[in-house]
């Protein structure tokens, strides 16, 4: 039995929805359709059009879903929030499984060999795991990029403008994909079947909003 599969990642300024289909007994995933805007900005004004666009541009309904799969980060405060409450909105609303899986496995998990995954955690930082044959064995973690472990990886995969900085002092050859995409957080769900934990969003360190409380306290 195939089921389709609405994915939604919204770790990167790339705010991504997407629609896989995935064979009986995990037997391979298929894309159907993607609609993504690159707008570090717009994760709550373009996510739910996307959404939509999406499952048209498959020829499906959104009763047509069996599952949700979202990317939990790391990343920034509000644009996992906007990503994890849409996905969390529209599983309620339809009664369908959401899995919450690690953003950077999306990107890490469709490599082999020993490959370092970074995006933009901005402030001079990036988010980091370290994969081997596509599953993750450090991290993620986020600290400067001259902090991060390198040894033994021979690839790094993520935004080329992060991926540049482990090019030229690592020395380690550029492999994509660039961003999360649908296959890759399908392929991120460890258990199809059992029942879903709760969503829990990889911050990895505390928004820079503050309430006023904390700003009183400061």
């Amino acid at each position: 039995m195939t089921t389709t599969v609405l994915t939604i990642d919204t770790s990167t300024p790339a705010v991504l929805a997407g629609l896989v289909r995935r064979g009986s007994a995990g037997c391979g995933i298929t894309l159907l359709a993607e609609r993504v805007t690159v707008d570090a900005r717009a994760h709550a004004e373009r996510l739910t059009p996307n959404v939509l666009a999406a499952v048209a541009d498959a020829g499906l309904t959104m009763s047509d879903l069996d599952a949700v799969v979202v990317g939990c980060g790391p990343g920034p405060f509000t644009g996992l929030r906007v990503g994890m409450a849409t996905a969390a909105a529209i599983g309620h609303a339809l009664g369908l499984p959401v899995h919450g899986v690690c953003s950077l496995d999306a990107i890490g998990g469709q490599n082999c060999g020993e490959v370092l995954v970074v995006t933009d955690a901005r402030r001079r930082e990036v988010y980091w795991a370290r994969y081997s044959d596509g599953l993750r064995v450090a991290g993620p973690g986020v600290a400067a990029p001259a902090d991060v472990p390198v040894d033994g990886a021979r690839s790094v995969a993520g935004p080329p403008e992060q991926r540049a900085l482990f090019e030229t002092v690592a020395g380690l050859e550029p492999v994509g994909p660039d961003r999360p995409t649908p296959p890759g957080l399908a392929d991120a769900v460890a258990d199809w079947d059992g029942e879903p934990a709760p969503l829990v969003a990889a911050y990895l360190r505390r928004p820079d909003a503050k309430t006023l409380a904390e700003r009183a306290t400061r």
